[in-house]
C-alpha cells in the first residue's frame, strides 16, 4: 500500500481575487486536488475578468461562489445561505492571489462581496497570498494591512521578488504553487508559524568527491528529505540555513543557501552556519570515502589497466561539529542491523537524536517522494513512522524538537 496524499480528505475554500495572479489559481485548484483535498471555490466579481469561474468550476467539479445575493431577485427566490455552509464546512480558507483591495477590506472588516463576507463567516484558518505590482505592494498601508493581519493570526505567505506583469522587477510576484501548498498543509496539520525564532541549519543531497576533472565518487542521494526539511522549518517560522550538495531539488529563494559540492566543503559551510542557539539537522548523505589524490587531467582508457584508486576517508562532519550546535540531529541510512547500527552511531558522534532510514521498505530512501523512518533520541525514546512524504516526515522530525522544547529543554532558539 502506498503512501496517503498529503491533504487526504480535506477540505478547502479557495478564494480568487481581481489580479493579473488570477489565472495560477488554475494551477492551484489542479494541484490542491491532486494532493487528496475537495476544493470550492468563492471568487470577487472582479476576478472574473482575469480568470473564467467555468473554468474554475470545471477544475474543481464544483460551482464558483461569485454573488452574496441571486442574480434574479424577481423571481421565485430560494433561501441560500451559502456563506455559512461553507463557513462551516471547511477545514481552510487559502485567499490565492488576495489584491490589495481585498486585504484592505478583510483588515478592516467590510464584508461586500461574497469572499469578504464569507470571511467573516468562516470557523477555520485562514492563509493569504497576496500579490500586486512593486510599488502598490511595498506601499505602507498595504503593508500595515499585512501585518494587522498576521497580528490577528491570519498565516499570510509573503510574495516573492521577481519579474512582475509590469514588466518591473520587485516584490510582489505571486509565489510558487509548490511554496503555498507547503503552507497549506502547514496550517491545516495544526502546526503554523510555531517554531518562530529558532535558528536550523540543514544539510541536504550528497557529496561529490572528484577523482579527475570529469569523474567522482557519490551516491544517490537527490536532496529531497533535506530539501523538505528545510522548507518544512521556514515554513513553521524558523530562520533557516541549507546546506546543500549538487540537488536539482527547489528551495524558496528566501532560504539562505550555500553550495557546495564535497564533504570537505560542507563542512567548512556548516561550521560557519552553526552556533550554540542553533540547531544541526545533518540530513545530507555524506560521501564516506574520497580518492586520497585526484588527478589533474582526465584519465584515459588507452594504454593497459588504470592504476587503482586509492581511497581516503573524508571528513566526518558530525564529528567536528559536535558541542558547536545547540541540538544535533544525524540521518543513518542502513541495510542491516539497523537500529543497532543506528544507536551506535548516535552514541559514537554525540547526537541528541537520530533519523534511521530504511531500505527494507518499497518506496523508501534514495529518489522517492516518500520515506519510512524511525526516530531515536539519546533517552531512550523510539517512534516509528511507516511510509508517508517526505514532507510529512519533514514536519514529524521538526515535531520531535518542539516537543523537546516544551519539555523544556531549550533547543535552537533564542
Amino acid at each position: 500500500m502506498g503512501a496517503p496524499r498529503l491533504l487526504e480528505g480535506k477540505k478547502i475554500i479557495l478564494g480568487v481575487t481581481g489580479c493579473i495572479a488570477a489565472y495560477k489559481s488554475c494551477y492551484l485548484v489542479r494541484e490542491l486536488i491532486g494532493t487528496g483535498a475537495e476544493v470550492r471555490v468563492v471568487a470577487t466579481p472582479s476576478a472574473a475578468a482575469f480568470v473564467s469561474p467555468l473554468t474554475l468550476s470545471t477544475l474543481s467539479k464544483n460551482r464558483v461562489i461569485q454573488r452574496v445575493f441571486p442574480e434574479d431577485l424577481n423571481g421565485n427566490l430560494e433561501v441560500d445561505p451559502w456563506h455559512i455552509e461553507y463557513g462551516l464546512w471547511a477545514d481552510l480558507l487559502l485567499i490565492a492571489p488576495c489584491s490589495v483591495n481585498t486585504l484592505a477590506k478583510i483588515a478592516h472588516g467590510f464584508a461586500d462581496n461574497a469572499l469578504t463576507t464569507l470571511v467573516t463567516a468562516r470557523r477555520s484558518p485562514m492563509i493569504i497570498a497576496p500579490a500586486a505590482d512593486h510599488d502598490m505592494y511595498e506601499y505602507s498601508i498595504t503593508q500595515e494591512n499585512i501585518d494587522s493581519l498576521r497580528k490577528r493570526g491570519v498565516y499570510v505567505i509573503d510574495a516573492e521578488y521577481g519579474e512582475l506583469a509590469s514588466g518591473l522587477t520587485g516584490t510582489g510576484r505571486f509565489p510558487e504553487i509548490g511554496k503555498i501548498v507547503d503552507a497549506v498543509y502547514t496550517v491545516i496539520s495544526g502546526r503554523g508559524r510555531d517554531l518562530a525564532g529558532w535558528k536550523i541549519t540543514v544539510t541536504g543531497g550528497p557529496t561529490y568527491e572528484d577523482i579527475d576533472p570529469v569523474r567522482f565518487i557519490g551516491n544517490r542521494s537527490s536532496g529531497k528529505m533535506g530539501y523538505e526539511i528545510a522548507k518544512a522549518a521556514f515554513t513553521r517560522g524558523a530562520e533557516v540555513t541549507l546546506v546543500s550538495g549538487p540537488s536539482n531539488e527547489y528551495i524558496y529563494p528566501e532560504i539562505k543557501t550555500v553550495k557546495v559540492r564535497s564533504a570537505s566543503e560542507m563542512a567548512e559551510a556548516v561550521r560557519a552556519n552553526i552556533n550554540g542557539d542553533s540547531t544541526l539537522i545533518m540530513s545530507a548523505a555524506v560521501a564516506d570515502f574520497k580518492p586520497k589524490e585526484a588527478k589533474p587531467k582526465k584519465i584515459k582508457k588507452e594504454g593497459g589497466e588504470p592504476a587503482p584508486i586509492e581511497l581516503t576517508k573524508t571528513e566526518d562532519i558530525l564529528t567536528l561539529v559536535t558541542g558547536i550546535a545547540g541540538y544535533t540531529i544525524g540521518f543513518a541510512l542502513e541495510t542491516d542491523n539497523e537500529l543497532a547500527n543506528a544507536k551506535r552511531k548516535m552514541k559514537e558522534k554525540g547526537l541528541d537524536a537520530i533519523v534511521l532510514n530504511s531500505l527494507q521498505e518499497p518506496g523508501s530512501g534514495f529518489e522517492y517522494d516518500t520515506n519510512s523512518v524511525t526516530i531515536l533520541e539519546k533517552d531512550g525514546t523510539e517512534v516509528k513512522h511507516s511510509l508517508r512524504s517526505k514532507k510529512e516526515i519533514a514536519h514529524l522530525i521538526l515535531d520531535t524538537l518542539l516537543q523537546k522544547n516544551q519539555a523544556g529543554l531549550q533547543v535552537g532558539c533564542d
